[in-house]
């Protein structure tokens, strides 16, 4: 699972967050201030996948947690910055911030910044493997009990996102953002229906009784 560091000072912004990020799927440690960031880093940052970095914090600054971040690690940095402070954008991306967002920022557009900077920094897993299930996402093929299926677009995006979030279960909604741009057309709830009826027709052994992609009654779909 994908750790982040969250460095912020605010609690309710770290409360919100981290229940957030957690729904998606990534573990989460928080620490408030530069010392303790500093700490963490120093005896812990081969735990680290990304760190997620506030400018300005209690005791110090984000500046300096990144470039001790960047001087000892190749660990990305995401930096949130008051929007419209164009001097610590500046700043940030200068010391080697791979990306920054603006306060206040959409749950959703963090998201895919924070998945764009791990495919970018080679830390998203390249492989992702369940059951008899093999996704290389490099190479963009998707194997069942090592012969080669083919998908659609929204079948692999699908897919992916359920690879993505083992043991999560997924409402509709989720499942419905996560791909509706996946074939650059609308995707409805029925569409929905039917895409995951066609994944399972190709992914699981009995598709009558998915063990793959299993229903939560009420409350969405789960792998694993």
């Amino acid at each position: 699972m994908t750790k982040i560091l969250l460095v912020e000072d605010d609690s309710e912004i770290v409360k919100y967050l981290s229940g957030f990020l957690i729904e998606e799927g990534f573990a989460i440690d928080t620490v408030s201030g530069q010392k303790d960031a500093m700490t963490y880093i120093e005896e812990r940052c081969s735990e680290i996948d990304l760190v997620l970095l506030d400018v300005s914090l209690a005791d110090g600054n984000g500046f300096a947690v990144c470039a001790a971040v960047k001087a000892q690690t190749d660990i990305p940095v995401i930096f949130l910055t008051a929007s419209g402070d164009e001097y610590s954008t500046v700043t940030g991306l200068d010391m080697g911030a791979d990306d920054y967002i603006g306060k206040p920022f959409r749950p959703r557009e963090l998201v895919s910044r924070i998945r764009s900077v791990l495919r970018r920094s080679g830390r998203s897993k390249a492989v992702l493997e369940y059951a008899d299930i093999r996704v290389d996402t490099l190479a963009g093929t998707v194997l069942k009990s090592g012969q080669e299926i083919v998908l659609s677009a929204l079948e692999y995006r699908l897919l992916l996102t359920f690879l993505g979030n083992i043991g999560v279960v997924l409402t509709r909604n989720k499942l419905l953002e996560e791909i509706w741009d996946a074939a650059g057309e609308f995707v409805n709830d029925n569409t929905l229906t039917v895409y995951i009826k066609r994944l399972r027709e190709k992914i699981e052994t009995d598709p009558a009784d998915p063990q793959i992609i299993q229903t939560v009654r009420g409350r969405g779909y789960r792998c694993g």
